[in-house]
């Protein structure tokens, strides 16, 4: 298992992958020790995550999916869909949720009652809810994506918590508009 961390505009990222295929992330974090710590509280109760991980601070340009992650901490628009993601712990109910949520796009957001009707489970919004608060690889499987009918915000376990989740979907919106303008200069330009 190779284990990296390093810094970004959200603050510092850890993750662990076999195989090119992601087990689990974290980020917000403010030192390494924290990261690291969130990233094995992420893999238990996983048979590789006995004990303390090793782990590697890196220059992101080395990792290219450290680069991702670094643009998408920027406001970049990124999205992770085709990163092979572990959900071998998860139920087949567990699979379909994270899938249909990898498929939620970049600046939009999806109710836990819409999630569960896209994983063949209508009315199953509180389970959607729960594999949403275990989410291993959270911005890859874009869990803040995910919101109540009510309108709120709902939770989030990332650090700074809910004001996270408000920020990730705020810079999000602000991507969207952003590239919505520059099309819009661009088409006014060719005319």
């Amino acid at each position: 298992m190779d284990t990296f961390v390093f810094e970004t505009d959200l603050g510092l990222i850890a993750f662990s992958r076999r195989k090119n295929c992601l087990l689990a992330l974290s980020f917000g974090h403010a030192t390494q020790r924290a990261a690291i710590k969130a990233l094995t509280r992420n893999l238990k109760p996983s048979s590789s995550a006995a004990g303390w991980i090793e782990y590697e601070c890196i220059q992101t340009e080395d990792d290219p999916l450290a680069e991702q992650l670094v643009a998408f901490a920027k406001g970049e628009p990124v999205e992770f869909e085709d990163l092979p993601v572990d959900s071998n712990h998860l139920t087949d109910f567990g699979q379909k949720v994270i899938a249909a949520c990898r498929a939620i796009p970049y600046g939009e957001t999806r109710t836990y009652g819409q999630l569960a009707s896209q994983a063949g489970s209508p009315g199953a919004a509180r389970a959607v809810g729960s594999v949403m608060a275990r989410n291993r690889v959270p911005l890859v499987v874009p869990c803040h994506r995910v919101v109540p009918a009510s309108g709120k915000l709902g939770g989030f376990s990332a650090p700074q918590g809910v004001s996270m989740k408000k920020r990730l979907l705020e810079m999000e919106n602000g991507s969207m508009a952003q590239t919505a303008n520059a099309k819009a200069v661009a088409g006014i330009n060719r005319v």
